[in-house]
């Protein structure tokens, strides 16, 4: 059974690879299964607390998740002013005194138009009554303040339909027609302590899985030096 649901963007959605500089790297156009995963377990934090949130955890790692991209999405090109920390310490005095080295980064935000489908491999619909409730409080995807709100209820299907591309496993065929996207997950059986944000132990790579996910039927339409319109095209 697949549980699919739909997320409406109630700001502009921002997420770098993982493998991305903080001077620079472009958006993906829909979040990547570990951040849907995370954006999850925070969630299981709130509703829940923590000793609940550990004990869900296995579950949400497990989780197998198909994503749909929003019907378009455009994506502006900008350089920000940012403010970085000094690797050794400056002079007292001047213009660019201080502990922070003024600087540009290279930046992307992308506004959804239309709904990002989700959907969620479970047993059944009496199983996954503690799923639906941690989508109930969701509110963003992608870096913090990449709002969101789901659109209950989500519906119930035997198979996953045509137009999602399921982002748990590798792709064995993909569509010519599409977007290539480097999205991570969760490596099999990744310890809670890893994921919390509370404890010592530190995320490593290996914790990170990549796959290239080609985005059927969804490509670039127009670009130009200050945005890229990507649409969904039959």
């Amino acid at each position: 059974m697949w549980l699919i649901t739909e997320f409406e963007a109630a700001s502009l959605f921002s997420l770098k690879m993982s493998s991305a500089t903080s001077s620079g790297g472009k958006t993906l156009l829909v979040p990547t299964p570990f951040a849907v995963k995370m954006a999850l377990l925070d969630a299981a934090f709130r509703a829940r607390g923590a000793d609940e949130a550990e004990r869900l955890w296995e579950k949400i790692c497990a989780l197998q998740i198909a994503l749909r991209p929003s019907a378009r999405v455009v994506v502006t090109n900008l350089f920000q002013k940012v403010l970085r920390p000094r690797g050794k310490q400056a002079a007292l005095e001047g213009t660019d005194a201080g502990p922070f080295q003024k600087t540009i980064g290279y930046r992307e935000y992308a506004q959804w138009v239309g709904a990002l489908g989700i959907g969620f491999q479970t047993e059944d619909e009496r199983a996954s009554e503690w799923l639906i409730e941690l989508l109930l409080n969701v509110n963003y995807l992608g870096k913090r303040g990449g709002f969101v709100q789901w659109l209950p209820p989500g519906r119930w299907e035997e198979s996953l339909p045509s137009d999602f591309v399921e982002a748990t496993q590798e792709q064995q065929e993909f569509s010519l027609n599409g977007t290539l996207q480097v999205l991570d997950d969760s490596a099999a059986g990744l310890d809670f302590e890893r994921v919390n944000i509370y404890d010592a132990s530190p995320l490593r790579k290996q914790d990170r899985v990549l796959r290239q996910i080609v985005l059927a039927n969804f490509r670039m339409t127009r670009s130009s030096k200050s945005f890229s319109l990507y649409e969904r095209v039959e």
